[in-house]
Parts: C-alpha cells; sequence; structure tokens
C-alpha cells in the first residue's frame, strides 16, 4: 500500500462521519480553501467541519479542534476562536500558539494513531517565526497528560477508530 493510499482522507471522512454525523449532527468535508467550522444554519442538517483540499493533516487538525469544543463553541463558526491570519508578530504568534497546545497534542495523538508523521505548525507562513521550543514542549507537556489521564471522550473514541482502520494498536 502506498502513503497516499494508507492516508486516504476519504477513509478518514469515513471514520469520523460514522462516528459522530449521527449523534452530534457533523460531517467532515473536504476541499475548502480554508479550514473552518460551521454550525447548522438555514437548510443545512449538519455542522460542517471543512479541511483544507485533501489534506489528511489539515484533516486531523480540525477535528482536534471540533473534539476540544464544548457544545457552545460548536454552536458558533470557527468555534468563536480568535485567528489572526499568516503575518503573524511576535506578540500575536505567542498567543496563537497558546490557543494551539492542545489542538496540536490531539493532532499528534490523532496521527500516531492512523500511523501519520506529526508536524508541529507555527502556521504563519509568511513570517519567518516557526514553532518556538516553548510551544513545541508544551505540545509534547500535552500530548503526555493526554495519555496519564485521558482525552475528551470524542477524541478517545476517534483515536480508537484510527486505531482499528489501521492497525496500529
Amino acid at each position: 500500500m502506498s502513503c497516499c493510499d494508507h492516508h486516504n482522507v476519504n477513509q478518514l471522512i469515513e471514520v469520523f462521519n460514522d462516528c459522530f454525523k449521527d449523534n452530534y449532527k457533523t460531517e467532515l468535508i473536504q476541499g475548502g480553501t480554508e479550514p473552518i467550522y460551521l454550525p447548522i444554519e438555514g437548510d443545512c442538517d449538519y455542522h460542517r467541519l471543512v479541511f483544507t483540499q485533501d489534506f489528511f493533516s489539515s484533516a486531523l487538525h480540525e477535528i482536534s479542534h471540533w473534539c476540544i469544543a464544548g457544545s457552545e463553541r460548536r454552536k458558533q463558526v470557527d468555534f468563536g476562536y480568535w485567528y489572526q491570519p499568516d503575518g503573524r508578530s511576535t506578540k500575536q504568534q505567542k498567543s496563537f500558539e497558546q490557543v494551539e497546545v492542545k489542538p496540536q497534542a490531539l493532532e499528534w495523538v490523532f496521527s500516531e494513531a492512523a500511523g501519520h508523521v506529526f508536524h508541529f505548525s507555527a502556521d504563519n507562513l509568511n513570517s519567518e517565526l516557526g514553532a518556538s521550543e516553548t510551544f513545541k514542549k508544551a505540545v509534547r507537556d500535552q500530548v503526555a497528560d493526554y495519555r496519564c489521564n485521558g482525552m475528551p471522550d470524542r477524541a478517545t473514541l476517534f483515536a480508537q477508530e484510527l486505531r482499528k482502520l489501521y492497525g496500529s494498536g
């Protein structure tokens, strides 16, 4: 099985939707130019969790945010989070990193469960500010905490289903 076959976004969509579409009225959708979470509105029957193009890592990252968001956050576009686009200042990047620790820790766990390589993301391509060592340590510490103390229920279920699909234990 090639890498691309092994990490097929359609399988990921199927796993997510099997786990959450009925109980949480949420579906995972590929192909966005930007990742976004859109709550139910108008004629839509489902909340939509949209990931960038067909990128496996983008899907895992957006799922991570969704697994952390509580019921009130899931009623808001993009969970009501602050987001400053690419080109952030050092101060803005520090704020970004503070809110990204838990999502990136879950993304790491999901990546491991799927046998996929995890990469820290500073999400700031137009500046020379990469992921700081402080941020990387905080993410590692959060992964360790999740392993010792457990993850949110939806994250636990999703990781279990990824392990079943990809045979990662």
